[in-house]
């Protein structure tokens, strides 16, 4: 599955976007990355609506995870 150009600049430019919004968000990442994500780290996720109401969650990374997560890195050279 190709994507053409357009799609590309659009993604770069909501992306470069987002980045300057959040500029921390990049640094985490990498840091991340860089530590690598391995079977049995857990992903905490926290949202809380602007009136306040927190939306809390948490998963415990399995190998499937990690086969989609290299799968996904695939796809994306």
């Amino acid at each position: 599955m190709a994507m053409d150009i357009g799609m590309i600049m659009k993604l770069k430019g909501a992306w470069d976007t987002f980045t300057a919004n959040h500029p921390k968000f990049p640094m985490f990442g990498k840091a991340v990355i860089a530590k690598g994500i391995k079977e049995g780290t857990v992903i905490e996720i926290n949202i809380t609506d602007p009136d306040g109401t927190p939306i809390s969650t948490n998963l415990k990374i399995t190998q499937s995870d990690l086969e989609l997560f290299e799968t996904l890195k695939n796809m994306k050279q």
